[in-house]
């Protein structure tokens, strides 16, 4: 968990920079991958076997280690993690330097995080691809898992992740941030509709300073990392269209009837896309509906 969102601003890791470094600081940052993934991620011109190459090196160096995941096609698909080691290593590259990583370091974390943690994985790649094709900017130190921030009363609100996109323009380049909340069906309708609510209060939480009389604030307290609020984009899988659709008509429900939540899509833009649709599309095409109604539309026109 990346606490208080520790310097958030993304960094890069110079093309020149060894692969295998750029291996390690990818699994630091995203906690667990594939190979197909960190080749996508990395080289997505380059081949699979450069990249099994690689992290073949790196484990019989102690560096990283990988679980294999179930597959229908009897396949084997490695999903790698850093060992204990290899996250000691990776603190002290540039590309993390401010946000020490939090990876997953052994079998048995890599077995309950797995699921999850590709997912998210999955949804940065189709961003990160858009981005290639339209000439945008956003790689894969644009995108930090596991943010979170507090909302008061000892609360906090994570994030599954946080997304930088620069839209590079012929005449202007716009900077977009986005926190990223990734729903795999796993849990109810109304738990998913209730992160709004967390984000609601985000929105209006002011840290208190320490010794000064509470009506003395220093503004909201999400303006120390962010200079305006991001939009909030839920990206849903796992279940049948119609379920998915159920998911979105919920979270609608919950714009529309929390004064708190309702505030926030005054000023914050909401929405919430099916992962295979952007991936099969393209997150800036029109798959995603806004929380507040209307055609669905690209995300940076909500």
């Amino acid at each position: 968990m990346t606490s208080l969102a520790q310097k958030l601003a993304p960094t890069s890791l110079h093309p020149s920079e060894p692969l295998r470094l750029q291996v390690l600081a990818a699994l630091a940052q995203h906690r667990i991958a594939t190979t197909s993934q960190l080749r996508c991620m990395l080289r997505p011109d380059g081949t699979r076997q450069l990249m099994s190459r690689v992290l073949n090196k790196l484990r019989s160096d102690g560096f990283v280690d990988s679980t294999v995941l179930p597959n229908v096609n009897r396949s084997r698909t490695h999903a790698w993690y850093l060992t204990p080691e290899g996250a000691r290593l990776a603190r002290d590259l540039p590309v993390l330097r401010g946000r020490p990583p939090y990876p997953i370091t052994s079998a048995t974390a890599a077995s309950l995080k797995t699921s999850h943690t590709l997912t998210v994985v999955r949804a940065h790649l189709a961003f990160a691809a858009d981005a290639r094709r339209l000439g945008h900017e956003h790689g894969p130190w644009d995108w930090t898992p596991e943010v979170s921030h507090s909302i008061g009363e000892g609360e906090r609100v994570m994030a599954d992740a946080v997304m930088y996109y620069t839209v590079a323009g012929s005449n202007q380049r716009q900077k977009l941030r986005a926190f990223i909340e990734v729903d795999r069906t796993t849990m109810s309708s109304e738990r998913l509709a209730v992160k709004l609510i967390e984000y609601a209060r985000l929105f209006q939480y002011e840290a208190q300073p320490v010794g000064r009389r509470r009506t003395n604030t220093t503004g909201p307290a999400w303006l120390r990392w962010y200079p305006v609020f991001p939009r909030v984009l839920f990206i849903l899988t796992g279940a049948s269209r119609t379920r998915l659709d159920n998911r979105i008509n919920d979270l609608q429900a919950m714009v529309a009837q929390h004064p708190l939540v309702a505030h926030l899509a005054r000023e914050v833009r909401l929405g919430a896309a099916v992962l295979e649709d952007i991936e099969d599309h393209g997150p800036t095409q029109a798959v995603w509906v806004p929380l507040t109604g209307g055609e669905p539309r690209p995300w940076t026109d909500l």
